[in-house]
């Protein structure tokens, strides 16, 4: 962590998930909001986050106010980050109800209001409006939800899929009334070359994550992806 800062990294997500979802199914592996809440305790330039929250697993209310707690214990770089959820044996093996992907995504956009609306009563107050990232790319549910409530979208699509899925998101914010500028918009690079980022920047994203799997982290791409933001950044 303290690596990655040091580095000049933006922001640093860690996942929502109870076990590893990658390797050995058993391995080493702990909770997302815990590590948050030390993360932000152990860094000062960094923006932190979970990439994404599972809603289906805390209390819409809670929710809010443990963002807002980081945010404090941050001093104003938390980023919300969230979804409907989907790993089944999360659920399972700690007892929540899996549901549907729809019923997921209808309680995502229940709890939502939720939390704004805890936020606006919270005492003290978050230090800022706290972003809100929503994770995912469904075109009928997810990306109505993002034009109504996000300040960020994040999706792992290649540079065809991205530019259709803009073109979605742009008539769920004209139906809700939202400027499509108005939300950042975030993508996956691991395992994509310069050009296809190239094709990525040029449709309009600039929040590029990196994952780097645990628990021996390989940092080895991380400078060169850096190299390849600052240039961007030149412009």
């Amino acid at each position: 962590m303290a690596e990655v800062e040091a580095s000049g990294v933006d922001i640093l997500f860690n996942w929502d998930h109870f076990f590893p979802l990658s390797g050995d199914p058993d391995g080493l592996h702990f909770e997302s909001w815990s590590l948050l809440s030390a993360w932000a305790e152990q860094t000062s330039t960094i923006e932190l986050g979970a990439l994404v929250n599972c809603n289906s697993y805390r209390n819409a209310d809670l929710q809010a106010d443990m963002a807002r707690t980081i945010d404090h214990i941050s001093g104003g770089r938390f980023i919300f980050g969230t979804g409907a959820g989907w790993f089944e044996r999360d659920y399972v093996e700690y007892g929540y109800e899996f549901g549907t992907a729809g019923s997921r995504l209808n309680a995502l956009a229940a709890d939502l209001p939720r939390i704004e609306a805890r936020w606006a009563k919270l005492n003290p107050p978050p230090t800022r409006d706290i972003p809100v990232l929503i994770g995912g790319g469904g075109e009928k549910k997810t990306l109505r939800i993002v034009a109504q409530h996000a300040d960020i979208w994040h999706s792992f699509s290649d540079p065809a899929v991205m530019e259709h899925k803009l073109g979605v998101l742009a008539g769920w914010c004209d139906s809700v009334g939202r400027d499509l500028a108005e939300i950042e918009i975030s993508t996956e690079v691991r395992h994509r070359t310069f050009a296809e980022a190239d094709e990525l920047y040029d449709l309009g994203a600039r929040l590029f994550t990196l994952g780097v799997s645990g628990p021996h982290y390989d940092l080895s791409a991380v400078s060169d992806w850096l190299a390849w933001r600052d240039s961007k950044n030149a412009f």
